[in-house]
């Protein structure tokens, strides 16, 4: 008996994924040809520009489901994977040009990447590699089998250190100032410490010392207004955040701008939209109508039942992603599957309620939907590990079953191909 992988694809999730990048393609179009004909250029050269690289997702996504999943449990790749992702971080602080009031944006030529696109999924792995490999000391032990070493001295190739490697990167990502992709990966990491089977005391714990912080801080900056926070490195870019927050219409030339011009465009949309290419604050009104506030947009030209429809098929990827970690036998692949549900899930929370005035904006894209190949390639091959990981799954799955079959009825061996 063989057993081909191609016939393992898990469609509930490839359906989605084409159906949302197909979607993302027309909504670039939508919001970014007014722009580019006003300035005499081709219409279409943003939709080029994303398919490209849509294109190479495609085929990113091919290979990575193509491979064997032991590459995600080689620490020494791993290992390569965090030194690179902190060089380019510090590459993108010290060496880079500003952007937007933040430095995570590195030019090679044509091609420009951001490196905290990429940190997210990587933390996803690391914590995976690192959680997984401690569940019998977990059992035993419970939150200070990932703290103390002494407890388990036959894992010696463990990364002991996770707790430092994240709050480095994660600071690294602090300074730029992005923290919208930080909140993002702290939040990624939020979900990763909840399934790596700690005790719920423990994540308790997590919440209400995460709770505090964020009152503290509310605190502080209510004391001493944000004026006085604007002052003060990093927390001046988080500052006009906040004001934004707390009134958009205090200051529509500034701070609150984005936000208001938001709240119109949901405005405009209604529950039925203004149809397809025809919003009005994405011809200069809405600054980044085509990355953080995109969605403001697609509600404004479909309004927010055909918004609400988009938003219902992400809901429906992220769930079925999730459904691949939660039917996972191992414990890396639950994991690993598990955080990157997570990741886009706390993608899609802080850019929607950036966007709606229910958290502090923080720069985020909507996923799938956003211009930026980047993003859209890291959200593409996040779908292809979980593939992968659903593949091998069910392929254990079917192996230990035909085993059992065979040893009761004796009949001959077969063959997986991997």
């Amino acid at each position: 008996m063989k057993i081909d992988k191609k016939h393992l694809l898990n469609y509930s999730i490839v359906i989605p994924y084409l159906v949302l990048s197909v979607i993302g393609l027309i909504v670039v179009y939508s919001t970014t040809s007014v722009t580019l004909i006003k300035y005499n250029l081709n219409p279409f050269n943003s939709v080029l520009n994303q398919g490209a690289f849509w294109v190479v997702s495609m085929l990113a996504i091919t290979f990575i489901y193509r491979l064997k999943l032991n590459f995600l449990k080689n620490k020494r790749i791993l290992s390569i994977a965090l030194f690179i992702e902190v060089i380019l971080l510090v590459i993108a602080k010290f060496f880079s040009e500003e952007i937007n009031g933040a430095n995570g944006w590195i030019s090679l030529g044509p091609i420009t990447f951001q490196p905290a696109e990429y940190l997210k999924l990587i933390m996803v792995w690391m914590l995976a590699f690192t959680f997984s490999r401690r569940q019998n000391d977990i059992e035993v032990y419970d939150y200070q089998a990932l703290t103390r070493r002494r407890w388990y001295p036959r894992s010696l190739d463990d990364l002991k250190d996770w707790r430092v490697y994240s709050l480095i990167m994660v600071g690294l990502v602090v300074i730029q100032p992005d923290l919208g992709n930080a909140a993002i990966i702290v939040l990624t990491g939020i979900v990763m410490f909840a399934v790596s089977g700690v005790g719920y005391r423990w994540y308790v714990a997590l919440m209400g010392t995460i709770a505090g912080i964020s009152a503290l801080f509310l605190g502080i900056i209510g004391t001493v207004g944000v004026k006085t926070m604007a002052h003060v490195p990093v927390f001046g870019y988080v500052a006009k955040r906040f004001s934004a927050f707390f009134n958009p219409f205090k200051d529509l030339t500034d701070s609150g701008l984005q936000l208001a011009h938001s709240y119109y465009a949901m405005s405009n949309g209604g529950w039925f939209g203004r149809g397809l290419g025809n919003s009005i604050e994405k011809n200069g009104y809405l600054p980044e109508a085509t990355t953080d506030f995109v969605f403001s947009i697609v509600i404004e030209e479909l309004g927010f039942i055909g918004a609400g429809l988009i938003l219902a098929l992400v809901f429906f990827l992220i769930l079925r992603i999730m459904l691949v970690g939660i039917k996972a036998k191992n414990p890396f692949n639950s994991m690993m599957a598990l955080g990157i549900g997570g990741m886009i899930l706390m993608q899609v929370f802080v850019n929607v309620g950036g966007i709606s005035g229910l958290i502090p904006s923080t720069g985020v894209t909507f996923p799938f939907l956003s211009q930026g190949g980047n993003s859209l390639l890291l959200l593409s091959v996040a779908i292809g590990i979980v593939l992968n990981i659903d593949a091998n799954e069910k392929r254990e799955e079917i192996y230990q079953e035909v085993t059992e079959e065979i040893h009761r009825s004796g009949t001959q061996e077969f063959k997986v191909i991997s």
